[in-house]
């Protein structure tokens, strides 16, 4: 299908397009990679009078380490992730979804701040903002403010930015050295969402779990951050009965929506087996 007919803005810099969107009001989308909205548009789906392209905006791309922090402009792409060697060494796991994420062609154009404004369950970038304990600033009339990504995912396609607001910045605190790290992803194919995946972060303290943060994709309306199963796993060794109660409480939370990746009893299944594998690949990484 066509897409309705739509005015189109570039705008050259944050302001102009803060103040586009606010004068345009909800008629109006900002067209990050495109790769959710497009389709959406051409399926009508969704029908915006006004598209904000913010793809000239060269304060919103970038990648830099700042006191101990990785900050990322939402324009970059997911193609920039992957080839920042910041990114590799400072936070692998990030690298590591990355790399997951579609094929090359989508990479190339697809950004993280449109995967995470998108609000979709299903896309990569929520469940490892979660397990990365990430803050993203948001921009709009009135300022700038920070919120944290456990809490932003408020439901499918819902999140806590506000119809005038701009994602600008994902702000990431980068682990500790010896940090260990794996996100394992079940798909059908390649470039295929995931019918489950986890990202986990993990540190050692010798042979015990110091801590742990895990966290599910496509498992329920919103990426789901499993903290029953980051408590139980604390102060204990990763051996085969901590694991199995890790992957069980990582599925007691779980709520799939069946579809052609699989059931619901099939797609919970696979959430506590990538949780399984996740933790077993972040301990072989992990330093005590």
């Amino acid at each position: 299908m066509i897409p309705p007919s739509f005015d189109y803005h570039a705008p050259r810099s944050l302001g102009e397009a803060v103040s586009l969107l606010a004068s345009l009001g909800e008629e109006a989308k900002l067209l990050a990679g495109g790769h959710s909205l497009l389709p959406m548009m051409k399926l009508r789906f969704a029908q915006p009078a006004h598209l904000i392209d913010l793809g000239a905006i060269q304060d919103l791309r970038g990648i830099r380490e700042e006191s101990g922090t990785l900050v990322i402009g939402a324009m970059t792409t997911e193609a920039e992730l992957l080839g920042s060697a910041l990114v590799r060494s400072k936070v692998p796991l990030l690298a590591e979804g990355a790399s997951q994420i579609a094929d090359p062609q989508v990479r190339y154009k697809g950004t993280i701040g449109g995967d995470l404004s998108h609000g979709d369950p299903g896309n990569d970038h929520p469940a490892l903002m979660l397990a990365l304990d990430a803050q993203f600033v948001l921009t709009g009339p009135r300022g700038q403010r920070t919120a944290p990504a456990n809490g932003f995912f408020l439901g499918l396609y819902s999140t806590q930015l506000a119809p005038d607001e701009i994602l600008t910045q994902i702000r990431i605190p980068i682990p500790a050295a010896g940090t260990g790290w794996s996100y394992q992803k079940l798909k059908r194919k390649t470039g295929d969402f995931a019918t489950a995946a986890t990202a986990v972060l993990l540190r050692m303290k010798g042979t015990a779990v110091a801590q742990a943060a895990i966290a599910l994709t496509n498992a329920a309306p919103t990426a789901l951050r499993a903290t029953a199963a980051e408590r139980a796993l604390a102060g204990k060794a990763l051996d085969a009965a901590s694991l199995a109660e890790a992957a069980r409480l990582a599925m007691s939370i779980c709520q799939p929506a069946a579809d052609l990746r699989g059931d619901v009893a099939y797609k919970t299944a696979m959430c506590g087996e990538m949780t399984r594998r996740a933790l077993q690949a972040a301990r072989a990484r992990a330093g005590t």
